[in-house]
């Protein structure tokens, strides 16, 4: 195996053909757009910064957040501060800055769509408008609803998500995220550098494209968001159930999936970045090592069984309900009026606190959380946001 051909070049594509080109193999790489803005919040998480320096040491343009505002469907409001940041780039420029790092180490990138992809040979073939091309081993690279799949199925509505918003001639520092009363998805405001990224995302499922956007004139009409001059965007992505993560087939004889196309995303948060990047990461590490068939373990061992919980957990944790009120109010009440609590969600949101450790950390607090609540309710006063020490909750422990 010595031709791969990867199909998409976003994140995961973009991360695949740079370590595959650095390894030696002789990689080409298709898309349509190339760097584009694409329409998501564009926050990367601690664990991103961990594993890929570079993209927070680089030059390109990016803003560093370092406060999250948490609003209840009831108005509730808590500030998380964060001790590392969320660095959020706009698309064009991570996936301009992504794509240059893969040409530079020998990937051949051409600007052209896919639009038939042939596995059933010893190698396989693929179709770019007139042209015909063959490859040992192709890397579908191409998003959560193409249609290029072989051997599996495309991703169904309860496995989507719809997102819709606006890019915003604005400035802000504070991540906005606003919670729904029984609403599964929530609503956001992404500071980039020169514009705010605001929208929705919702179950394709469950809602209609009109009762997102009513959704969202709402919020930004009490945030005081204006959308006089800003660009209106929408786009599908993966919000994967547990069977999906467990039993989707993500490689083959001579073919893999990577980020959304293998639907990995947090179904909570909607993370979707950290995952493609490491995806592409991993299937080059398993082609490297000669052994493609190696992936899908490589992968449950760094993420994709915590996603696996995170999906059982969403249901209840955007419909379910605690102490009489909705979860997400709770929470909300909760990071109000305890520091304790308060650091946990912090560690959540920042990329520092994984599924598998949160319910052994949050027994483990509960007495010192409750404690807080109930001492700052007898001040009749929350706990100043001030108060808060660096967020330290360990990621594997609890």
């Amino acid at each position: 195996m010595r031709e791969i051909a990867i199909v998409g070049g976003g994140p995961s594509g973009s991360m695949c053909g740079e370590g595959l080109a650095r390894a030696g193999f002789e990689v080409t790489l298709f898309d349509e757009h190339l760097a584009w803005e694409k329409p998501c919040g564009g926050g990367l998480t601690q664990k991103a910064i961990e594993a890929y320096p570079f993209l927070l040491k680089g030059p390109h343009p990016k803003k560093l957040i370092h406060s999250v505002e948490l609003i209840s469907s009831r108005g509730h409001r808590a500030r998380l501060d964060l001790d590392q940041p969320i660095v959020v780039y706009s698309r064009a420029v991570l996936n301009g800055l992504l794509l240059d790092r893969a040409a530079a180490a020998g990937c051949r990138v051409v600007r052209s769509r896919v639009t038939q992809v042939d596995t059933s040979g010893k190698r396989a073939r693929l179709s770019t408008g007139g042209a015909e091309h063959t490859t040992d081993f192709v890397v579908l690279a191409a998003g959560a609803r193409n249609t290029l799949l072989p051997d599996t199925r495309p991703l169904r509505p309860n496995d989507l998500e719809m997102t819709l918003g606006y890019f915003v001639p604005a400035q802000a520092d504070s991540i906005q995220v606003k919670f729904l009363r029984g609403f599964e998805g929530y609503l956001w405001s992404f500071p980039r550098c020169d514009h705010l990224s605001a929208g929705i995302c919702g179950s394709m499922a469950r809602y209609t494209s009109q009762e997102l956007r009513q959704h969202l004139h709402d919020f930004m009409r009490e945030e005081q968001i204006e959308t006089t001059r800003a660009r209106f965007y929408s786009h599908v992505l993966p919000s994967p159930q547990t069977q999906t993560l467990r039993a989707r087939r993500v490689v083959g004889r001579n073919w893999a999936l990577v980020g959304d196309a293998a639907a990995w995303v947090d179904p909570i948060t909607g993370e979707g970045l950290y995952y493609a990047l490491r995806s592409g990461d991993l299937l080059a590490q398993s082609l490297t090592a000669g052994a493609p068939q190696d992936y899908p373990a490589r992968v449950r061992a760094d993420f994709s069984a915590d996603l696996e919980l995170a999906a059982c957990i969403a249901p209840r944790f955007y419909r379910g309900r605690f102490l009489g009120g909705a979860v997400t109010t709770r929470m909300i009440q909760f990071a109000e009026r305890s520091i304790t609590f308060r650091a946990l969600m912090a560690d959540l949101f920042r990329g520092a606190q994984d599924y598998r450790s949160l319910r052994r950390r949050l027994w483990a607090q509960l007495g010192v959380t409750l404690t807080e609540v109930v001492s700052s309710l007898l001040n009749l006063r929350p706990a100043s946001p001030e108060a808060l020490p660096a967020a330290r909750g360990p990621r594997a422990e609890g």
